[in-house]
């Protein structure tokens, strides 16, 4: 996350208060795209406080002290931020979108390649190819050297995020052939791809990552610790998010078949 702050490399951890302008200025853009996206939409109460609970923690995943940790110093800091850019904020920030707003953008050509991408199997597949990818070695000790390449791991997580998120959470466009059961396979599928990063990350013999490796110490965790810790964060924390998702999916699931029954 070098690309919010000041290159850090090599520089010793420091624990007074630097907020990143960079994040500061994302977020606001980002509340200013969503209010003008609503306009005329009037969203509701509960749908700004998703969203905005979403931008917060894009926020917490990108500002002192979580984006400086996570940026060259700890990998376990750095598998937190991945778990709120691409698991927890996406979901609240897709539920924060009036349903209004959305059915009047649809015919867009924006609205059509999202329809696309967020079919199912093909988001399935590609935020798990998203995944492996950039907690691939080679990809996160190249990138994480320079801002933009950073900036690409951040949009790629966000981005991935998103489309795996959209068919689970966003009513429109409704796909009949993917009901709340069918919705609930997929989060639990989910949980299982995921099993592959974890696996390498925690019962590697070695640390993998470069970038953390040769970082300036920060508490008592070595590297290889600290990559477990990651690992662990990952699988619990992951598995916490989709199965908490899945959770409520069911009892929507048993609420409507019980309306239905009646």
């Amino acid at each position: 996350m070098q690309w919010w702050c000041a290159a850090q490399g090599g520089i010793p951890w420091n624990w007074s208060w630097r907020p990143y302008p960079g994040v500061w200025l994302f977020i606001a853009l980002l509340l200013l795209a969503y209010r003008r996206f609503t306009r005329g939409s009037r969203p509701t109460r509960a749908e700004l406080t998703r969203f905005g609970v979403g931008a917060l923690s894009l926020w917490v995943a990108l500002d002192w002290p979580v984006g400086a940790l996570g940026s060259g110093y700890l990998a376990s800091v750095h598998m937190v931020q991945f778990l709120l850019i691409a698991l927890l904020a996406p979901p609240l920030l897709i539920a924060g979108l009036p349903r209004r707003a959305l059915q009047r953008a649809a015919g867009s050509r924006l609205a059509g390649v999202a329809g696309a991408l967020s079919r199912p199997l093909i988001a399935l597949l590609l935020f798990h190819t998203v995944v492996i990818a950039t907690h691939w070695p080679g990809v996160v000790d190249g990138l994480m050297g320079s801002q933009a390449g950073s900036l690409v791991l951040d949009m790629a997580w966000l981005g991935g995020g998103l489309v795996f998120w959209w068919p689970v959470v966003s009513p429109v466009p409704h796909r009949p052939r993917f009901p709340l059961g069918v919705r609930i396979c997929y989060l639990i599928a989910s949980t299982v791809l995921m099993t592959l990063p974890y696996v390498f990350l925690t019962f590697a013999e070695l640390p993998f990552y470069a970038t953390y490796e040769l970082a300036p110490p920060v508490g008592i965790l070595s590297a290889g610790e600290d990559q477990r810790l990651a690992g662990l964060i990952m699988r619990i924390g992951g598995g916490a998010i989709l199965w908490t998702a899945a959770g409520v999916l069911f009892w929507l699931w048993y609420r409507s078949e019980n309306e239905a029954a009646r």
